[in-house]
């Protein structure tokens, strides 16, 4: 690994040696537990679009906006609320976000209409850049050096475990006892992480950063640019084919909506083994390992698009994209803390922004594609092109670091 990122990890939290050597510290927990909870919030919608589109009168592809716009806040808050909590005491830090995170589910769980609920999804959105940007550095600086990567994964095992159990349950609440119920339990797993941070967070010095416009300036490096492009456009793609996943699967394949909360078990299976691989693959090598899921994720999309109508091969494919997407996480991670290892708070958070930019974008071409009268298949058909524009990135990347 990149003596960067040891850097990286040391600049940001100053914990004693007993906690680094330590193979699991509790915090990791803590934070994993957070993710969790903010999962939740990005990506339950996904299962309870059509409900949600009919209860606030409004299109599905206008539904997707709920996404697309949360995605858009967090951009927003990755850079701007981050940048003024550098200076801020790490455990500090993610209990102001978390408060963020509290008021938007619950403004979303009341909304009475549509623009309301876009409003509380934004304000939720404004902590997640900083709370995986904050977090991801300080859970590398809880243990040693050359586990970095698996620890900013069991961080991320959060988000991934709220596509394993979170978004099936919290799709199977809001179609038992509306979609409202879903946000107010989100709202509880918020309750339940703010009191995880308290007690299971270390509380370390905050990050010897400089002014704003340093922290900025990292973010302009040439191959800063590449990491965060790669971001965009790997998880632009798979996200853009996966968020119009429940009419895909009910209207196309022909599951029946009942069925939806257990196909998106075995999604997030799949997410949560490639998020775990996908660090330890990442400690042994960085540029390999994206080499490999920049090719193979697109390849996957593509291929769930072709064969759709068949549901054992649909359920197959949409386990391995959730695989191939999130063993990437950590990488794209890594990746750009190696090249700006100098600013790692803002590093990192920016790179969350490029998922959720990525995301957005993703969303969007998505819906237009729905919106043309392309069928229920074009957005898969958008993001594995959208995806495979990571790989073109890498290859460009590598030579001009060659160079």
């Amino acid at each position: 690994m990149s003596t960067h990122v040891s850097a990286a990890a040391d600049s940001a939290a100053e914990p004693s040696t007993a906690p680094r050597k330590r193979r699991l510290h509790p915090g990791l927990v803590a934070l994993a537990l957070g993710g969790f909870g903010i999962g939740l919030t990005e990506f339950v919608i996904a299962g309870l679009l059509s409900d949600v589109s009919a209860d606030l009168a409004v299109s599905v592809p206008v539904a997707g906006y709920l996404i697309s716009g949360y995605a858009l806040a967090v951009v927003v808050g990755a850079l701007f609320v981050t940048g003024f909590l550098i200076k801020v005491p790490p455990k500090r830090a993610l209990l102001i976000l978390l408060v963020f995170f509290l008021v938007g589910n619950t403004l979303s769980a009341w909304s009475p209409s549509y623009e309301v609920m876009l409003a509380g999804r934004i304000i939720a959105a404004l902590c997640h850049g900083g709370f995986f940007g904050i977090g991801a550095v300080l859970a590398a600086g809880l243990v040693a050096p050359d586990k970095n990567a698996s620890a900013i994964s069991i961080m991320f095992a959060g988000l991934t475990t709220a596509n394993v159990l979170g978004v099936p349950f919290g799709t199977f609440v809001g179609q038992q006892f509306g979609w409202r119920a879903t946000f107010w339990v989100i709202t509880a797993v918020g309750v339940l992480a703010t009191i995880g941070i308290i007690a299971l967070v270390p509380s370390v010095q905050a990050e010897s950063a400089g002014s704003l416009r340093s922290q900025f300036g990292a973010l302009r490096r040439g191959q800063v640019i590449v990491s965060i492009a790669m971001t965009i456009f790997v998880f632009g793609g798979m996200f853009g084919a996966f968020m119009y996943i429940e009419p895909l699967l009910t209207r196309v394949t022909g599951f029946s909506s009942s069925a939806v909360p257990w196909l998106l078990v075995l999604f997030g299976v799949g997410l949560f083994a490639g998020n775990l691989l996908g660090g330890r693959w990442a400690d042994r090598s960085i540029d390999r390992t994206l080499r490999i899921l920049t090719i193979a994720l697109p390849v996957t999309i593509a291929v769930l698009a072709l064969v759709s109508e068949i549901p054992a091969l649909t359920v197959i494919a949409l386990m391995v994209m959730g695989f191939l997407g999130f063993a990437a996480v950590p990488g794209l991670q890594l990746r750009v803390l190696r090249y700006a290892g100098d600013a790692p708070t803002m590093a990192s958070a920016a790179n969350i922004a490029a998922f959720n930019l990525g995301n957005a974008i993703g969303v969007m071409i998505g819906g237009w594609a729905l919106a043309a009268g392309l069928g229920w298949v074009s957005p898969v058909w958008t993001g594995a092109i959208f995806s495979a524009l990571g790989a073109v990135v890498l290859v460009f990347g590598a030579r001009r670091e060659n160079r």
